[in-house]
């Protein structure tokens, strides 16, 4: 059958349509590929090709204020791999077998880890010289080393809470590595390789290496030697009464700068991991507290800056005093009588402050409440600073007021309190505390200084001035002797706050004892506060726990700072204290001897049953300061068997009640000096001395 024209004709126009449509269908394909999908498939083209590895840049090195470094970055070894280059040797099972050997970690993870469909992954970030010298001996496929930088801290557990930690990626996670890190944290660097299908290196193809800018360097205000010396005496404070915490702070009041801040408990930053989270804990800045008698310095400085008081104005405690229809009581139920104010601050009377608070009022409390700072951020330059707790003024009542007075209701910082008492060191201007020096940049040029801010003028000079010698009677007359440093004159208050229970109220076992103070009182160098919380023992007041803690952090900063010794006259009100005689009222009855010792001026403690004085103490005709006790006994005290001598014990922390027993057992005679708790003795402990012998005991207040 022979095929006509038209037929060749209707094939021809097929075919033509057949491969017009294959070609509409690749351009179609092909417009698809390149231009709506061209992008995203060179990317991945160029992923598949490219080898991206991140070049970390070195952190800067953080110094103290001489130079010395304290936070620094030394390079190590990052272990990676290529899964394309593991995939083509057919090695995957026996590398990872290898691998996890060597890098003692489990087998199957790291077969899942370098098998992975992606250009490149870690296997192990920073590993030690030993172990990257052993896997460079073992050259596997597809795995590599890179060099990392890690933060180091030459110094381990000292200054931690500042200094903070960073993480395996080289970014700050806390303290200044982490408030500094745009900083200090420099710009990572790239270099890229180009490779074939077969994941060969293509020579002279695309090598493409981005430098990493290194972070730049800081100089804080730290003093390591005054950093040591906190830290040291922090933990023989931890040690000897185990609180759940505790922190100072040592400030330059002049300028704000911190040169000291330290907390238990603590961790190695070069560790972490090896510590509870709950160590990193900064208490010296993250937590706040009622801080008890130590806030009192605030609310006479605001008393005495109104004219609401003056140190000559006197008071009478008669051990309590109520407010609304609340009574409220000084430490331990103490009535400290007839006294000016002077001696309200220093024996820390709870009723004197809380006559102080009433008159100075509630609009002038809380305009000085927050002129110095509190229920705000002080600003300083380290994360997570707490706030602080204050009771609103809306609903504040005169009970607030009172309470206050003395340092309840209010949740203050150790920092706001160590910043507030800079003011009244340095001429009642308050100074923003900070932790930054200076940035240098990473050839050692300095980029920028921090200058001292002044905040504001909480108070005036005058009134500083006069604060800052009530303040030394505290620790020359007061509750505060056992921060007294021979050769300094030394300012400060103590503070022994109640705990708030967790279902409202005060614990009745658990006290925060402080100690905020600063030296020299006439032209002050350092402030310091120390917090112990929850001290373990008695006694646990702040005089006791704290003081002691504050006396050799100032003495050995002071002495390291070649601060001047001063000669400390005798004070002149020393000299003015009346002095009285002891009248003789032995085989008196009990009624007509009190009556007697009260006319001299004299204070009683009564000993044993009975309704004739048997004895007493001093003796008659003895020379004492007025308002000093008289122990009477009521009993014979029972002669000692044996030799005529006997060992005196140590009296040191025990009330006049407990020494007055003890010395009676002996067969001894005690002669007081104060109220409160012994501190000193007369002859000292383990002395040989005869039976019936009297021993000098000063005592200072609980407060």
């Amino acid at each position: 059958m022979r095929t006509t024209n038209l037929q060749v004709r209707k094939r021809i126009a097929s075919l033509f349509f057949v491969f017009v449509g294959v070609i509409i269908l690749l351009a179609g394909r092909f417009f698809w590929l390149q231009v709506v999908r061209g992008e995203e498939l060179a990317e991945r083209a160029l992923d598949n090709r490219m080898r991206d590895i991140t070049v970390k840049a070195k952190r800067g090195i953080l110094y103290d204020r001489n130079g010395r470094e304290l936070a620094i970055s030394v390079s190590t070894d990052s272990v990676y791999a290529v899964p394309a280059e593991i995939k083509a040797s057919k090695k995957a099972r026996e590398t990872a077998q290898k691998l996890a050997e060597v890098l003692e970690m489990d087998e199957e993870k790291v077969y899942e880890r370098i098998t992975r469909q992606v250009s490149f992954v870690w296997v192990k970030r920073q590993v030690d010289f030993e172990t990257s010298q052993k896997l460079r001996e073992l050259d596997l496929d597809g795995i590599g080393l890179t060099e990392e930088s890690r933060r180091f801290y030459p110094k381990g557990k000292l200054a931690c809470h500042i200094l903070g930690i960073s993480g395996i990626d080289n970014t700050g996670l806390d303290g200044l590595d982490l408030y500094y890190d745009d900083l200090i944290g420099g710009t990572d660097g790239r270099l890229l390789i180009e490779h074939d299908a077969w994941n060969r290196e293509i020579p002279e193809a695309t090598h493409r290496y981005v430098p990493p800018t290194d972070g730049s360097d800081l100089v804080l205000t730290i003093d390591e030697t005054i950093q040591y010396i906190l830290e040291r005496e922090l933990d023989k404070a931890v040690e000897l009464r185990k609180p759940k915490a505790a922190c100072g702070i040592v400030m330059d009041p002049k300028t704000g700068e911190i040169l000291a801040m330290a907390s238990r408990p603590n961790f190695d930053p070069n560790n972490y991991n090896d510590y509870p989270a709950s160590n990193r804990r900064n208490f010296a800045v993250n937590d706040a507290y009622e801080p008890g008698s130590t806030m009192k310095i605030t609310t006479a400085a605001a008393a005495l800056e109104e004219d609401a008081v003056k140190a000559s104005d006197r008071f009478f405690c008669p051990g309590s005093i109520k407010v609304a229809n609340r009574s409220i009581s000084c430490a331990g139920g103490t009535s400290h009588g007839s006294m000016n104010f002077n001696e309200v601050v220093e024996k820390s009377c709870n009723v004197g402050f809380i006559t102080t608070g009433l008159k100075l009022g509630l609009d002038n409390y809380y305009r000085y409440l927050n002129a110095f700072g509190f229920g705000q951020k002080t600003g300083i330059d380290i994360p997570g600073e707490a706030r602080g707790i204050t009771v609103p003024k809306s609903r504040a009542t005169q009970v607030d007021l009172a309470t206050m007075s003395f340092g309840q209701a209010n949740a203050v910082t150790p920092i706001q309190l160590v910043t507030a008492a800079s003011a009244i060191a340095n001429g009642g201007t308050l100074m923003k505390p900070h932790l930054l020096k200076q940035v240098l940049s990473p050839d050692g040029e300095v980029k920028s200084n921090v200058a001292p801010t002044k905040v504001r003028q909480v108070i005036s000079k005058e009134t500083a001035d006069e604060l800052c010698l009530i303040l030394e009677g505290v620790v020359q007359n007061g509750s505060g002797r056992n921060a007294f440093i021979e050769g300094y004159r030394v300012a400060g208050k103590t503070g022994t706050a109640q705990k708030i229970a967790p279902g409202g109220g005060y614990m009745s076992n658990e006290y925060v004892a402080s100690f905020l103070g600063f030296a020299p009182a006439n032209d002050p160098r350092l402030v310091c506060i120390i917090v112990i919380d929850a001290p373990q023992g008695y006694p646990y007041y702040g005089g006791w726990v704290a003081a002691p803690v504050f006396r050799e952090v100032m003495a050995d900063s002071l002495r390291y700072l070649e601060v001047p010794r001063t000669e400390i006259p005798q004070e002149e009100e020393t000299k003015k204290t009346k002095k009285v005689k002891v009248p003789d009222v032995i085989n008196l009855p009990i009624d007509e001897a009190v009556q007697t010792l009260r006319r001299a001026g004299l204070n009683t403690q009564v000993q044993g049953d009975g309704d004739l004085v048997w004895g007493q103490v001093p003796k008659a005709n003895t020379t004492v300061n007025q308002n000093s006790r008289v122990i009477v006994y009521l009993s014979p005290v029972e002669e000692q068997k044996g030799s005529g001598q006997v060992t005196i014990p140590d009296l040191e922390g025990k009330t006049m009640k407990e020494v007055a027993r003890v010395l009676s057992q002996l067969g001894l005679h005690l002669s007081p000096d104060g109220y409160g708790l012994a501190f000193q003795q007369t002859p000292k402990a383990g002395t040989r001395v005869p039976i019936g012998a009297t021993i000098k005991v000063s005592f200072q207040p609980l407060e």
